[in-house]
């Protein structure tokens, strides 16, 4: 009996480690009852996800989580005087074409950066990538996908 509990908790285990299904779907089984769980879609996206801390505050006060995501790197330059320049100029053309896009300029000596968005996955930059790039064809030789610690804000609504 012992050998049977731990078989079908070993096979739990492993379709939840390898993807094919979270903890909320395993609750939704038919033929088991239904289960409902009311949470926000950023808590669900975080479940099963390394963390790298805990919950901290911003500035504004909104908690939030850092972990591993996707930025798409539209500019680096190391010109110190057209960089910087440069760097500020594409974040506002960005801003303008894509209001709800988020934009990060950053200084580590010698480069100016400037990075895009806040995904949560590969698939989702790629997509936020291919979309800049007809926007701003100008752009598209420099543009890149980059792994970045990114913060999800836990007040989200559902």
């Amino acid at each position: 009996m012992l050998a049977c509990l731990c078989t079908g908790s070993a096979a739990a285990q492993d379709s939840l480690l390898h993807g094919r299904q979270s903890i909320f779907d395993e609750l939704q089984s038919p033929g088991r009852g239904y289960v409902a769980v009311d949470q926000a879609a950023t808590v669900r996206n975080l479940v099963g996800r390394p963390l790298n801390g805990e919950v901290e505050t911003s500035s504004d006060g909104r908690p939030f989580v850092l972990f591993q995501g996707y930025r798409v790197q539209v500019f680096s330059g190391n010109n110190q005087g057209r960089s910087k320049a440069e760097a500020f100029k594409r974040e506002q053309d960005i801003q303008k074409a894509l209001p709800t896009l988020p934009t990060y300029i950053t200084y580590t000596a010698p480069f100016w950066r400037l990075r895009v968005g806040d995904f949560n996955s590969h698939e989702e930059a790629y997509a936020a990538q291919r979309q800049l790039m007809q926007r701003f064809p100008s752009f598209g030789k420099e543009m890149y996908i980059v792994k970045e610690d990114i913060k999800l804000y836990l007040d989200d609504t559902y």
